[in-house]
């Protein structure tokens, strides 16, 4: 059972370590008249030293810009065993690597 618990740790960081990130620097246009924030896609503002999470994205807004990584691993980047598989559920912004042929299986480590 512990290894069971590595393995999800160690599925953990790889999740971390292969995440999609982007950078928006912050644009000054007027100097008279600073932004209080970020504005996001959807054209919200958000305060400096806020964070918020959407469409699976961890964001966050300082006075150099917006930052957001995705919460869900590139399907290239993870190691799968060749009988196991990645299935992302952007629902619950999570993901797990199952037995192909029983998804309700968790693969076990190699």
């Amino acid at each position: 059972m512990a290894s069971l618990h590595v393995f999800v740790c160690l599925l953990g960081l790889v999740v971390l370590c292969h995440s999609d990130c982007f950078f928006q620097e912050l644009v000054l246009k007027d100097l008279k008249n600073p932004p209080k924030g970020c504005v996001d896609k959807d054209g919200k503002q958000h305060d400096f030293g806020s964070e918020w999470v959407r469409d699976c994205m961890d964001c966050s807004c300082t006075n150099e810009g917006l930052s957001c990584c995705s919460k869900l691993p590139d399907a290239n980047s993870v190691d799968v065993p060749e009988d196991c598989e990645l299935v992302v559920d952007k629902e619950a912004c999570s993901a797990k690597v199952v037995l192909k042929s029983d998804h309700s299986k968790e693969c076990n480590p190699v």
